[in-house]
């Protein structure tokens, strides 16, 4: 099934030495529903790339499952009103989801639409064990800049996000959406589909609130480096996690707002 990301729109452009007519390519963006054994979990507006990821990611990141071994099957289905990716557990797995069903519904970038209590939207992180891995400050800024430089739908349509995780020994894996959670849970499906090692950096287009740590979290990567500022929860939480939090990440420098014993400022 192939879908168009992003389609040519008509506008009209005007700066202080005139206007004129012409096309500019634009993001496209559908509905999502995420569908467990016959069941809608969850919609959301999203990007139609990369949607098994999504799928996968989600379940991952939201506690639906642990492993991605326990999703048996996996299908895209596209209808008149927008796309359903639908997923089939195990039966252990199936009967878990059954007893704590809940439908989240929400707009793109809401990461905690459908939250039924305060305990679920704080959920608790078990900490990170200790590891070695340490990168310099010159390599975080190379890496985001190898970000920006995979965005090939944020590229032409300056109108996504992008979640990538980037290793000194292996390729930059890249994820984009029109949502920042959906961009993150898409890179976690892909990295946990394809077996990929996480120690490494988590690479964010977007701000950082408690959510994406969260989700940073199940991912596994020891450090988050983000564009944007974060959050005083996501700053709290990240180092209740033991992960290592840079943000305002720039071509000329960044900060480091947690657990900075992973990043070698000399």
């Amino acid at each position: 099934m192939t879908i168009e990301t992003a389609i040519a729109a008509r506008r009209l452009r005007w700066r202080p030495g005139g206007a004129d007519e012409g096309v500019r390519l634009v993001a496209e963006e559908t509905a999502v529903a995420l569908v467990h054994d016959g069941s809608t979990t969850a919609v959301m507006m999203a990007s139609p790339a990369d949607l098994e990821d999504l799928g996968v990611g989600f379940s991952l990141s939201e506690g639906l499952i642990e492993r991605v071994e326990e999703i048996r099957d996996i299908e895209l289905v596209q209808s008149a009103l927008g796309l359903e990716v639908r997923m089939w557990l195990t039966a252990d797995r199936s009967r878990r989801l059954a007893a704590r069903r809940r439908h989240l519904a929400g707009p793109t970038g809401c990461g905690l639409c459908g939250i039924e209590s305060l305990e679920e939207a704080i959920r608790p992180i078990r900490p990170k064990a200790a590891d070695a891995f340490v990168v310099t400050g010159h390599a975080l800024l190379a890496a985001m800049a190898m970000l920006e430089d995979a965005q090939q739908i944020g590229r032409v349509t300056r109108a996504v996000h992008a979640a990538g995780l980037w290793r000194p020994d292996a390729p930059l894996i890249v994820r984009e959406d029109v949502g920042r959670h959906n961009a993150l849970d898409k890179l976690i499906g892909a990295t946990m589909r394809e077996g990929r090692s996480t120690q490494g950096v988590l690479l964010l287009t977007s701000r950082v609130s408690v959510e994406m740590i969260q989700k940073a979290a199940v991912l596994g990567a020891p450090v988050v480096c983000a564009v944007s500022a974060p959050t005083a929860l996501a700053v709290r939480t990240a180092e209740a996690a033991g992960l290592t939090l840079v943000a305002v990440t720039r071509s000329d420098g960044f900060e480091v707002f947690a657990h900075p014993r992973r990043v070698d400022l000399d």
